[in-house]
């Protein structure tokens, strides 16, 4: 089953500065968040790269049936990067380093000259991770609550769209032939990368804020994680999920997601429309 995708223009205004402590002046809350948006226009470039090297391997039957969805998924990557780009661009007039995307740069190269799959698969387990915390922030909402409303809106409607194509690379993944080890050992290589990351670079931005030291930002740290309905705490079973071989994303409800974004049509225009 091929999922209709549609690219939405967000309606905010990315050009006014935005606050050092945008996140309802926690530091750390806002640091993570900094951390992931660093990852994301070279990340997004990876996914849309990859999607169209998997496209390029498919028969022709097949790359008909998923024209569509993987155009939508496409179009909605090269959005999120474009808006990101424009947020990461206050970061950097605010002195912090983005040490996370040299990473991502001197990575890259590996994958040249690769069977597709590969980089399917490794963008399949990205978008798992990226799919169970969009859910994660759409379901606890209290998390940017107190954000600058114009970031709470970017942050929701990405979270919604991610939840929402978080099925496409999986299916194109299986559509190649893909076998469930190489998804599995993909998954693992992608999780120790994507945790290893986002804590050295949510470590940097903290440095670089002046708040590293500050046994406020560690307490922040420990209730927004592990606290009862903490980000780890109930992210862990979800991410679980993917190591069965049964696994689908479809499997996992995107109610929320169809929810935010049709009470949230003002925010956005979509695009061809």
């Amino acid at each position: 089953m091929t999922t209709d995708l549609v690219v939405r223009r967000l309606l905010i205004d990315l050009e006014a500065d935005i606050p050092r402590r945008w996140c309802g002046g926690d530091a750390f809350r806002t640091a993570l968040f900094n951390a992931l948006s660093m990852s994301f226009p070279l990340g997004e470039q990876f996914f849309i790269d990859s999607l169209r090297a998997g496209m390029k391997q498919l028969p022709d039957d097949q790359r008909e049936r998923f024209a569509k969805e993987v155009q939508g998924f496409i179009g909605q990557e090269a959005t999120h990067r474009r808006i990101h780009g424009l947020f990461n661009a206050h970061l950097d007039k605010q002195g912090f380093t983005n040490a996370w995307e040299k990473r991502i740069e001197k990575r890259t190269p590996i994958f040249d000259e690769v069977d597709a799959r590969h980089l399917v698969a490794a963008t399949a387990a990205t978008e798992h991770f990226t799919a169970i915390l969009a859910e994660w922030m759409l379901r606890n909402t209290w998390a940017l609550d107190d954000a600058e409303p114009r970031l709470r809106t970017m942050w929701m409607w990405h979270a919604s769209e991610e939840s929402e194509h978080r099925s496409t690379a999986f299916d194109v993944y299986q559509a190649l032939g893909g076998n469930h080890e190489w998804r599995v050992k993909w998954f693992k290589n992608v999780t120790v990368l994507f945790i290893t990351d986002v804590t050295r670079q949510t470590l940097r931005n903290l440095w670089d804020d002046g708040a590293l030291f500050s046994l406020k930002t560690w307490r922040s740290a420990w209730t927004y994680l592990f606290g009862k309905c903490g980000l780890v705490r109930e992210t862990y079973g979800p991410w679980k999920a993917y190591l069965r071989e049964d696994f689908h994303p479809r499997q996992q409800d995107d109610q929320l997601s169809r929810d935010w974004l049709q009470a949230n049509a003002a925010q956005f225009s979509v695009v061809g429309k």
